[in-house]
């Protein structure tokens, strides 16, 4: 079985390409802001699968990139994306300014060794399960680095103003559904695997519920990628740019399940388009 799976908000930021851009501008205008430039990103790559006829089983997406699982298993159409993606970065950026908070990556120590340390804080909580290695903490501006400071391991910032998946973005989690409960979804074509409990979503209600839960609830990707290999997935493409879910598999240790980027695969169709058409000498 293969899987598309899709990052969330990081990396570098790309301006999406030439032959979005009028789609784009009919929903948000001049201005685009970054969550749809990553969004657009994913969405190009689904659409070039389908090109190529490459097809997943099943898809999932961590944070951000549920919308471009869900855009991929043909929820919703390239409009429709655009606008709830569009609302969201603007429901969380109203939060940013009301309740400044942030987010920080913990790097070489487990969720659980992150959640024990920050027992009897206030202020953070541990947003990301990423890995059996990696968690990230979101809090409140004023308590974020005193959590920061009390657990082990390497602690990069992300470069977010907000406190995203976690009770401190609740007013924008309460928009976020209103909003998507005024749009229609269709049934995926393949089943999603929701990052908020790891369950595999087959209609078009609960890919609806997820995502109304999904703003505030932590990034369960362990359980993910757990669900990913009891359904027996031997290979899983990252859509979206980057490589950020690859390398966090490496510390999930699952010698059946093999990860590469779009990138990786589109080269390697390209290398077997020349083995296959050969240039003529002379």
């Amino acid at each position: 079985m293969r899987a598309f799976v899709f990052p969330g908000q990081g990396g570098k930021v790309e301006e999406p390409p030439e032959e979005m851009l009028p789609a784009i501008r009919r929903v948000v205008g001049e201005r685009i802001p970054d969550q749809v430039k990553f969004f657009a990103r994913a969405a190009r790559d689904a659409d070039e699968s389908r090109r190529l006829e490459i097809r997943p089983d099943v898809v999932a997406g961590h944070s951000l990139g549920e919308y471009g699982a869900a855009y991929a298993a043909g929820c919703f159409d390239l409009e429709t994306g655009i606008w709830l993606v569009a609302n969201r970065d603007r429901f969380l950026s109203e939060v940013a300014r009301k309740t400044p908070g942030g987010m920080v990556a913990v790097v070489k120590a487990s969720p659980e060794e992150v959640e024990r340390a920050l027992e009897g804080t206030e202020g953070s909580v541990v947003a990301n399960y990423n890995s059996p290695r990696q968690a990230v903490i979101s809090g409140l501006r004023d308590a974020l680095g005193e959590a920061v400071a009390r657990v082990r391991g390497r602690k990069i910032p992300l470069n977010v103003p907000f406190a995203a998946h976690s009770p401190y973005v609740a007013a924008a989690g309460e928009k976020m559904r209103e909003l998507l409960d005024s749009v229609e979804f269709r049934r995926p074509e393949v089943p999603l695997v929701s990052a908020v409990d790891g369950s595999v979503l087959e209609s078009a209600e609960a890919v609806k519920e997820a995502l109304k839960r999904q703003m505030e609830a932590p990034v369960r990707w362990v359980q993910v990628v757990e669900t990913l290999a009891r359904m027996r997935v031997v290979e899983w493409i990252e859509l979206g740019g980057g490589n950020v879910l690859t390398r966090m598999l490496r510390d999930f240790e699952l010698p059946s399940l093999r990860g590469m980027t779009f990138e990786d695969l589109r080269a390697r169709i390209g290398r077997q388009a020349q083995n296959l058409f050969p240039k003529k000498e002379g």
